[in-house]
């Protein structure tokens, strides 16, 4: 029974939100190395990407909520993050379109495209803290748990609880189908092996006829839904607060890095190897 108790702890503290955490990294460290493996740099921008996309998500969020408008048992932002999703969509056209385009076009080398990037995650951030605020804000609704401690402890009689929110639950379900049709993409329709050929080989796809702004249009398309999906999770999850998304950009490279920069299915594993190593030690560390 000890042992027992003793396992319901570890995946109470340990198990179930390093699996949550770590399908957030895996999708903002997904978005990360695309445009690293096709746009050829590291973008730094992306962690504030993701809050400006959940904070567009926020703002639609609190105005269904203002009329009424719910989900049920699921929190409102599952409404509000299609037209976020559009709303990130055509904030990362605007900025390649008026940024990064140009130093395209010059060729610049990619340590130029890193310093810009750093630019526009300044600009994203001061535009982000002007319109919501840099204090934590709360969108989160719904029911709060698929299974609270109390009621584990009361089914099953162990001292120890399992709590279980529904927040977790939701992010590894919309990590998996978000996952699983960017594969499917990738490796399935035109515009993905598009994508793959000009990563593999950027000369041999424009002789082959392959369109390189349509490809670079798709990526950000690509990195905007998973920006904005990740961001909302963590919002849901954790707390919405602009300059957590931030330093949430060094967990987010570090995953991108362990699993291999430009490898889609390492930075999946890179995720939650660098999540359960959070969570782990912080565990430890209590």
């Amino acid at each position: 029974m000890d042992l027992l108790n003793a396992f319901i702890a570890l995946a109470n503290y340990v198990l179930v939100p390093g699996i949550a955490y770590g399908s957030q990294l895996a999708l903002g460290a997904l978005g990360v190395t695309l445009v690293y493996g096709i746009l050829r740099f590291s973008n730094f921008a992306h962690g504030d990407t993701m809050a400006l996309g959940a904070m567009s998500a926020v703002l639609i969020t609190w105005g269904f909520q203002a009329i009424g408008l719910h989900l049920w048992v699921l929190p409102t932002a599952l409404l509000a993050l299609p037209l976020a999703i559009v709303f990130t969509i055509v904030l990362l056209l605007g900025t390649d379109r008026l940024v990064y385009r140009f130093y395209r076009e010059k060729k610049a080398k990619p340590v130029i495209f890193v310093i810009v990037s750093l630019g526009v995650t300044f600009i994203y951030n001061g535009i982000t803290r002007f319109i919501i605020g840099s204090d934590d804000q709360n969108f989160l609704d719904g029911e709060r748990f698929i299974i609270s401690a109390r009621t584990f402890k009361k089914m099953t009689g162990l001292e120890e609880g399992l709590a279980i929110k529904t927040t977790q639950g939701l992010t590894v379900v919309t990590a998996v189908i978000v996952v699983a049709l960017l594969f499917w993409f990738l490796n399935k329709t035109r515009s993905g092996k598009s994508m793959r050929a000009y990563s593999d080989n950027e000369d041999l796809a424009l002789l082959s006829g392959i369109n390189p702004e349509r490809v670079v249009m798709i990526t950000w398309v690509i990195v905007a839904c998973l920006a904005t999906t990740a961001g909302v999770l963590y919002g849901l999850d954790k707390s919405y607060k602009p300059f957590t998304y931030f330093q949430l950009l060094l967990p987010i490279f570090a995953s991108a890095i362990v699993g291999g920069l430009g490898n889609p299915v390492g930075a999946i594993a890179g995720g939650f190897v660098i999540a359960f190593s959070e969570v782990t030690i912080t565990y430890a560390w209590k």
